[in-house]
């Protein structure tokens, strides 16, 4: 990639949206411009897990103020990602379809557990580089992610389904703070903990850090009304938890620190916190100057400086699932030749890698069992945990393992674009031609692609001394015919 003067992030969370740009100096960012506006998309998630009208409407007026920022920014130094909200609910593909063009950039959206990874990314990249093991909790508007890490190093991540905005609309739809509603809202969550506490209990880390907003309002609110001396401590919340049993409603928590536009999600958010101080032993929590935004920044930066975390993904799956490198490295060579002429020339930097990635991941399914490996590769790919990569990337990979042998039939629905037809042709006909793996010496091949036909032209003496591909070839032909697709061998 070439390097870029400055790079965004766009963090589409559950509660608030976010912009930051920042500028590349040496291999540094500095922090130059943010934008936020609280869009609250979970709470326009209905009770059949559908985005309403409402809330894709702010969210979209937002995205095309945020789109107006970086028009003037290529493509490749943008990284737009959304969280909890756009992976719970069943329209947000239609969704994502219009808030793409209100953005002007594509918008990936990412599991918690990478959500998880990207938080600490942030976080960590604003402390001292010691071997201090923190415990780092982000309480967003849909989720919460709490991490362990050291250094830059996330060791352990988890991310649960409880929010700010969530818990407010479940527990104090109408504003009233009751013993009931607030001992509810924190059982709830104390319940949704129990499956972390033996790994992120008091004990495995030295340090805990609150990131984003809730954790920051908290902290504010405490120590502006005398509640904590600094941070966020178990004591300074009993005492907030008191007074606001006292006022009773959530309208009426004018404090000292409270932000106007974090009074609806604060009973939410506060309870989610009060139930991690209980569950997990903690006594003392400091805000953190990082979080999501600035770690897809940090995490965007990588990608132009040679530490993509997709590459170390990907190495590490190789090393976990026994890859034959050789067999791997010819396939690649030959699919990335062949895709770049079907493309004349013209394919997509992106494209082009994740293809690159596909036929070095298409046979990990093998560790599980040779017969329908394919279909085991595919599998891995869209279910595992992949640091550095979105949903819809790693939904891309398992269909290109998916494709690269067996019947077409099974794929049909997803080939409505070229560039993937054009991706499943190249990684399909480069696995045919290194079907005995080795280095065979295969003939110079021209692909050309033009509309809904492929031709593949290749010497006719090489393909009478090889009867065995080319009859590979032929069924290989009548494989795309039944799906309308021509291609064509064509001897020269």
């Amino acid at each position: 990639m070439h390097r870029q003067p400055l790079l965004a992030a766009v963090d589409l969370g559950s509660n608030s949206f976010r912009l930051q740009v920042a500028r590349v100096e040496n291999d540094q960012l500095y922090m130059l411009d943010g934008l936020r506006e609280a869009v609250r998309l979970a709470s326009g998630i209905t009770a059949d897990r559908r985005l309403d009208q409402a809330s894709q409407k702010r969210a979209l007026e937002c995205l095309q103020r945020f789109g107006e920022r970086l028009r003037d920014l290529p493509r490749g130094a943008v990284r737009a990602v959304g969280t909890n909200s756009l992976r719970v609910a069943k329209n947000a593909p239609d969704f994502l379809k219009q808030a793409e063009a209100a953005l002007g950039f594509p918008i990936e959206v990412i599991a918690g557990r990478e959500e998880a990874r990207l938080i600490y990314l942030g976080v960590a990249q604003g402390l001292p580089q010691d071997e201090e093991r923190r415990l780092v909790m982000d309480i967003g508007g849909g989720s919460t992610e709490f991490i362990i890490g050291e250094g830059l190093q996330p060791l352990h991540l988890e991310s649960l389904y409880m929010g700010c905005v969530s818990y407010s609309a479940r527990f104090f739809a109408d504003g009233k703070l009751t013993k009931s509603s607030l001992k509810q809202a924190e059982l709830a969550a104390r319940n949704e903990l129990q499956a972390i506490v033996s790994e992120y209990s008091h004990g495995h880390w030295s340090v805990a850090l609150g990131s984003s907003g809730t954790a920051r309002v908290l902290c504010d609110v405490l120590e502006q009304n005398g509640y904590s001396a600094s941070g966020i401590t178990r004591e300074g919340l009993e005492k907030l938890r008191a007074k606001m049993l006292e006022v009773g409603d959530v309208a009426k928590l004018d404090l000292p620190g409270m932000k106007a536009d974090r009074v609806p999600v604060f009973a939410g958010g506060f309870a989610i916190m009060y139930a991690a101080f209980c569950e997990l032993g903690i006594e003392l929590m400091r805000p953190a100057l990082g979080a999501l935004r600035e770690g897809v920044l940090y995490d965007l930066l990588g990608r132009f400086t040679h530490n993509d975390m997709r590459d170390a993904t990907v190495q590490q799956f190789k090393r976990r699932y026994h890859v034959d490198h050789a067999q791997t490295d010819r396939v690649r060579a030959l699919a990335a030749h062949l895709a770049q002429q079907f493309a004349d020339g013209h394919a997509d930097e992106e494209d082009m890698q994740l293809l690159a990635w596909a036929c070095d991941l298409h046979e990990i399914g093998i560790s599980v069992a040779h017969s329908g490996y394919h279909k085991h590769s595919a599998y891995i790919l869209a279910n595992a945990d992949m640091p550095g990569f979105s949903r819809m990337a790693q939904q891309r990979l398992s269909l290109l393992a998916l494709s690269h042998r067996g019947k077409l039939e099974k794929v049909r629905e997803q080939l409505s674009e070229w560039q993937v037809t054009a991706k499943v042709m190249a990684l399909r006909l480069a696995a045919l031609f290194y079907r005995n793996r080795s280095d065979v010496v295969l003939p110079k091949m021209q692909g050309i692609f033009s509309g809904t036909k492929f031709h593949l032209q290749l010497s006719g003496d090489w393909l009478a001394q090889n009867p065995l591909t080319e009859t590979a070839l032929q069924a290989e032909a009548k494989q795309w015919k039944s799906l309308g697709i021509s291609l064509q061998i064509e001897a020269n």
